[in-house]
């Protein structure tokens, strides 16, 4: 039964007349007398009958309006815990991330989070070189992810919210007793020649390695290729090789590797956070999506400072 009839059917229960709940709902006495005949079909129950010069309802109409008037109560009362809901941020929210995405932030984000016992933040790891970002939107609130470049201009066409969280530099891993080490800056001719331990092919970090090509017309030598970054510092610790790594998530202090920045390219990728725009507006969510904010700006500003 149509939500609007029954709310037709309980005004007529406490107005009296078909008159009054024209007057009250701004409609004409015909089309109430119309939306309670249909009524009465879906009903499949005598609603009103004759009463003197007007209508009263019958044993039916009356349960019906009752009935009603009960489906109001519980429409408010929906309505208002849901008006509470998009204004409290509470309630469970689900984010999926790439490895060193995770790393970098959701320790800060946990907690920057602890004193909000309301909101339940649950965490997974996807490799997003084997699945595209944007296609885990509709599985998870929030999706970390990183462009490899540019932030992706189909992440836009998709109508996804995209809230930029920050750019990582990408350096030149080296041993720590490489003589490439004594320079503050490498460019792409500096790294002419060396031995690379190497990222499988469309890894973002293969990339870096892709521009060196093009910008020195030589090809690079990559003896090995690792998707853990853990394993590529061991390499390069050990002196295997040098490397494309993260710079805020690559241990480089005390374990015999160093990093140089970059100059001459665009070595460096952008991290965002991609979301369906209907769930950006849920208060959980965007605290959660300040959080991650804030601790990407603290990330980087901590990397700044050293």
């Amino acid at each position: 039964m149509d939500m609007r009839r029954l709310e037709i059917l309980r005004e007529l229960s406490e107005r009296g007349t078909v008159g009054a709940v024209a007057d009250a709902m701004k409609v004409t006495p015909s089309a109430v007398s119309q939306q309670l005949k249909v009524l009465e079909r879906e009903a499949g129950y005598v609603l009103v009958e004759p009463a003197g010069r007007g209508v009263a309802l019958t044993v039916a109409g009356q349960a019906l309006a009752e009935a009603a008037a009960d489906i109001a109560v519980a429409r408010e009362r929906a309505e208002g815990r849901w008006r509470e809901f998009m204004q409290q941020p509470a309630g469970r929210v689900t984010l999926t991330t790439f490895p060193t995405g995770g790393e970098m932030l959701l320790p800060g984000v946990f907690t920057r989070l602890a004193g909000r016992p309301d909101i339940e933040l649950e965490c997974f790891d996807e490799d997003g070189v084997r699945v595209e970002f944007a296609e885990l939107t509709p599985d998870h609130d929030i999706v970390l992810a990183d462009s490899g470049g540019m932030v992706s201009a189909a992440w836009h066409q998709r109508g996804l919210q995209v809230v930029s969280l920050l750019s990582e530099p990408l350096d030149v891993a080296l041993p720590e007793d490489h003589p490439l080490a004594r320079k503050a800056t490498l460019s792409p001719s500096d790294v002419v020649g060396e031995a690379w331990i190497g990222v499988p092919h469309d890894y973002p970090y293969d990339r870096v390695l892709q521009q060196v090509v093009v910008a020195t017309g030589q090809p690079t030598r990559v003896l090995q290729r690792f998707a853990d970054n853990g394993i590529i510092e061991a390499m390069v610790a050990a002196g295997h090789g040098i490397a494309i790594l993260p710079r805020f998530t690559t241990r480089e202090h005390g374990n015999g590797l160093v990093t140089r920045p970059m100059v001459g390219i665009r070595a460096k990728r952008e991290i965002a956070a991609l979301l369906r725009p209907d769930r950006f507006e849920r208060p959980s969510v965007r605290a959660v999506v300040q959080a991650l904010r804030d601790e990407a700006r603290h990330v980087a500003d901590t990397h700044t400072s050293v």
